[in-house]
Formats: structure tokens, C-alpha cells, sequence
């Protein structure tokens, strides 16, 4: 019988911690994510219960040509980083990123306790993310993120 409810804790961490190519993924080192939404089979959007030890990250800076991005806090209290500059964040806020809007975002966690929040987007097909602060960016193609350089080669 499929599981309908569960405690959000008692989702296994993905195994693999991040799918950028190097030298970017041992960057996301202290992140831990529980893939919420895949546990469940949810094939429109995705969620994850995301923890960050102190000094890790969320993930690269980023913008999405077609994802909306939705994160909230749990507990802790990261900064976010977007292109106004750094907000530091609590438990209860949220955070949103419109399709398509430019504005690149990711969290840091600059404390000594952990981070935890829920993200939540969608998976709109052909979706595209840039990465203005390192040489970077990819195209979700048949539902994998595909990276290359920003000169367009592949990455090793």
C-alpha cells in the first residue's frame, strides 16, 4: 500500500547531494535534501525539506527562464542573496522567484545552528537556468538538468 502521509523527517536524504558537475557540486557540501515530492510521486512540481549545516549553501545563484521558485523557513535563519543585495531571513518567511524574472537567488547559512526550509517549484519542460556568478548554465531536457559552459561546452 503507498504511503499517504509520513513525517517529512522520516524521508530519506537524496543520495546524491548534488547534481551540478564539478567544480561546482562539492560546493554544496552541508546541504542535505529529503525529495518530498518525488516520495509521493508528484510529477507537476517538485518540494524539498532542505537542511544547511552552518556554512553551507543552497545552491549556485541561480534564475529559471520558466520555473517559479517558492522557499520557507522552518528553522534557522539563512540570508538570501538575490540581486538587491543580502536579506537575512527567520523562521515563518518566505521567499518567491516569478518565472522568467532575472532575479538570480540562493541562501547561505552564515549561522552556528542549522537551516531548514521547504523549496518548492515546478517542472516546467525546457525550463532554463542561469548562473550569473560562476560560468555556468543549463536546460532541463527530458526531465534532467543538462550543464554546460556559458561559451556553451560541455562540461567533463
Amino acid at each position: 500500500m503507498k504511503t499517504i502521509a509520513i513525517h517529512a523527517t522520516d524521508i530519506p536524504v537524496r543520495i546524491k547531494p548534488s547534481v551540478y558537475p564539478e567544480p561546482f557540486a562539492s560546493r554544496m557540501a552541508g546541504r542535505e535534501k529529503r525529495q518530498l515530492g518525488d516520495f509521493f510521486g508528484l510529477n507537476n512540481f517538485g518540494v524539498n525539506l532542505t537542511r544547511l549545516a552552518p556554512g553551507a549553501i543552497s545552491a549556485l545563484r541561480h534564475s529559471h527562464t520558466k520555473q517559479d521558485e517558492f522557499v520557507y523557513v522552518v528553522q534557522g535563519n539563512p540570508t538570501l542573496h538575490t540581486n538587491e543585495g543580502a536579506i537575512h531571513l527567520e523562521p515563518g518567511m518566505c521567499a518567491g522567484f516569478p518565472a522568467g524574472a532575472g532575479n538570480a537567488a540562493n541562501l547561505s547559512n552564515d549561522t552556528d545552528s542549522d537551516v531548514l526550509y521547504l523549496e518548492i517549484g515546478d517542472r516546467t519542460p525546457g525550463d532554463e537556468a542561469s548562473y550569473p556568478d560562476d560560468d555556468l548554465q543549463a536546460t532541463l531536457v527530458d526531465g534532467k538538468w543538462q550543464f554546460t559552459h556559458k561559451d556553451g561546452s560541455l562540461y567533463d
